[in-house]
């Protein structure tokens, strides 16, 4: 089924932005980093991101779901490392399609949900099982 041309419009005008924006996110000591195995290259992949802890898990969504390279590396490899506060957990990434997107972010109270649901299309929750 074809992606209606507004969808594309988005995906492509946020990944423009998050190219140059997501080096220098990626320097900030507190800022929240989701690390997965690049599928390919089997290499490090660091992505900026919001979410919230919640007990044992961390909770995000995906704004472009499975159309976004972290998720795509995640179906490849689950196993994942999230830096919260500056600290770094270990963990198994789970894609949640049958949850509500629109639910799980306004649960997740943050700036970055507001963001996630005006650029978004397709959004997919995401809950990594901290291991620590």
């Amino acid at each position: 089924m074809p992606r209606p041309a507004h969808s594309e419009t988005k995906y492509r005008f946020a990944t423009a932005f998050q190219r140059r924006l997501n080096p220098v996110m990626r320097r900030l000591p507190l800022q929240t980093l989701l690390e997965t195995t690049g599928r390919t290259s089997g290499l490090p992949r660091r992505t900026p991101l919001g979410g919230r802890r919640v007990g044992d898990s961390f909770w995000l969504v995906s704004e472009f779901g499975e159309r976004s390279q972290y998720v795509r590396n995640i179906q490849a490899d689950p196993r994942v490392r999230v830096r919260l506060r500056g600290r770094w957990h270990t963990g198994t990434a789970h894609l949640l399609p049958d949850d509500d997107p629109i639910a799980r972010l306004r649960a997740l109270r943050s700036p970055n949900s507001v963001a996630v649901r005006v650029i978004g299309a397709g959004l997919l929750t995401v809950r990594v099982d901290l291991e620590d």
